[in-house]
């Protein structure tokens, strides 16, 4: 049998929802692992920062793109049982050859969660052939009354306005490929999530970051280990 997570070297953030507790653990990168009540939800697993073969077997696969430190067949077999559900987008589906194609906008319930593909896209000029609009996904998952919004590869978009009760939010901060730690700044403004996770920051220096959002009562920046 597979370790628990919660014993392993990861850290592990846990959330009480009005349907049981949310435990949140950050394996590196955009790889994380949502336990909902024995429900095992893996996003954008990677290798590079585990051997999938000794973590929990997923109930459901959240893959947002195609590149590779987002769709890693490799992590995806080691973690996944006949059961599995993958859920991706469209050219993720072409690579991979199997799961479940979900488009911005669609909205799905699976293994009891709710799930909404959301748009994930670049805007700034020289950057939109990383993650042109239309193509990849961000995911808001909810847990008894609690949002998640995990958004992927993805800039300060408009669309983020339109987000609604969004209590826990990843954001994606590294260049060229995502955003600014003043870019983060303005997403968080534009739908003000209780509680922001930077994550896929690499090199970026978050505390520029914490201090864009010192003065913000509204939100709770958790910093972990998600280079």
């Amino acid at each position: 049998m597979a370790p628990s997570l919660a014993q392993s070297k990861f850290e592990s953030d846990v959330v009480k929802t009005s349907s049981g507790k949310l435990t949140i653990t950050f394996i590196g990168h955009a790889s994380l692992v949502f336990d909902f009540k024995g429900t095992i939800i893996h996003v954008d697993p990677w290798t590079k920062f585990t051997d999938y073969v000794s973590q929990p077997k997923a109930d459901i696969i959240l893959i947002t793109h195609n590149h590779p430190d987002h769709l890693d067949v490799k992590a995806i077999e080691a973690v996944s049982k006949k059961e599995t559900q993958i859920v991706l987008n469209d050219a993720s589906f072409a690579s991979l050859k199997k799961g479940l194609v979900m488009k911005n906008g669609e909205k799905k319930t699976i293994a009891g969660i709710s799930i909404e593909a959301v748009p994930a896209y670049n805007t700034t000029p020289g950057h939109e052939m990383y993650h042109p609009k239309g193509r990849d996904n961000g995911y808001i998952l909810t847990f008894g009354n609690k949002r998640v919004y995990i958004a992927g590869d993805t800039e300060n978009i408009p669309e983020m306005a339109s987000l609604k009760n969004i209590d826990i939010a990843f954001l994606p901060m590294n260049l060229p490929y995502t955003m600014t730690p003043a870019q983060v700044a303005d997403a968080v403004h534009k739908f003000n999530p209780k509680i922001l996770y930077p994550y896929h920051f690499g090199e970026t220096d978050v505390t520029a970051l914490t201090k864009l959002l010192a003065s913000d009562k509204k939100v709770e920046v958790r910093v972990r280990s998600l280079k």
